[in-house]
């Protein structure tokens, strides 16, 4: 927007902008909750902080230009609402980086990243007056992290036959063919076995399992390690 040309600077009275910054952190805190709840890093005051946040600079976006609008005549000012929302978006890809951990070759918190990168968006969204994109997408977050878990662990699951996969630490003395006996006679079957490296130059199997019903990743992870030669044996779950 132009001053020069007598477009009008937008203006927010300051218990509107206490009200949009307030209900950023309340949107934010209802994702953070359930967060909180599963124990996650990123909780309640973090999911709170960044949806403020994201509000806050969306609004100086916005909102904070009009006391630069009559700097001098002749003073040409234009700005872009919109050009420090973007930014946010960038930015908080990083904290989302923060919230993800690598737990050998498995990997934590990329649904907690999401959360934060949804958080922001709300908060930019309450910041522009969205009222009706904010509030429905925190909806629909919250009914993704609850509702939906129930089907990603009772559907899913049965959806993919109890496919497992099992990372497997091993010495150079085991033997394949006893790991094989120890899989397949339970009634499991093997569906592929690779060798991996994991960055510190260490190598393991990768072996995707098909359990038949009644039998648990967690026994068959016993039975495994108890074999000659096995170190240690990760079950990789989705998270």
């Amino acid at each position: 927007m132009e001053a020069a040309r007598g477009q009008a600077i937008p203006h927010l009275e300051i218990w509107e902008l206490i009200l949009r910054v307030a209900a950023a952190g309340a949107l934010g805190g209802s994702i953070g909750f359930e967060r909180e709840l599963r124990e996650h890093a990123a909780g309640f005051r973090t999911h709170i902080l960044v949806s403020m946040g994201a509000a806050l600079f969306t609004l100086v976006g916005a909102y904070g230009v009009e006391a630069f609008a009559g700097a001098g005549d002749g003073i040409r000012v234009t700005f872009d609402p919109t050009r420090v929302a973007a930014q946010v978006v960038t930015g908080i890809g990083f904290l989302g980086a923060g919230a993800i951990m690598r737990q050998g070759v498995n990997v934590r918190g990329l649904t907690t990243a999401a959360a934060l990168w949804v958080t922001a968006a709300i908060g930019t969204a309450v910041a522009l007056g969205y009222w009706v994109g904010a509030i429905a997408t925190a909806v629909g977050a919250l009914i993704a992290l609850t509702a939906l878990r129930w089907i990603e662990k009772f559907v899913f699951p049965r959806l993919r036959a109890d496919t497992i996969r099992f990372i497997i630490e091993a010495s150079n003395s085991v033997q394949l063919s006893r790991l094989a006996e120890v899989i397949e006679g339970h009634g499991a079957h093997a569906e592929s076995v690779k060798l991996i490296s994991d960055e510190e130059g260490n190598r393991h199997m990768s072996a995707t399992v098909q359990l038949p019903e009644g039998l648990s990743s967690t026994d068959l992870a016993r039975e495994i390690e108890a074999v000659d030669g096995i170190e240690r044996v990760d079950v990789s779950h989705k998270r």
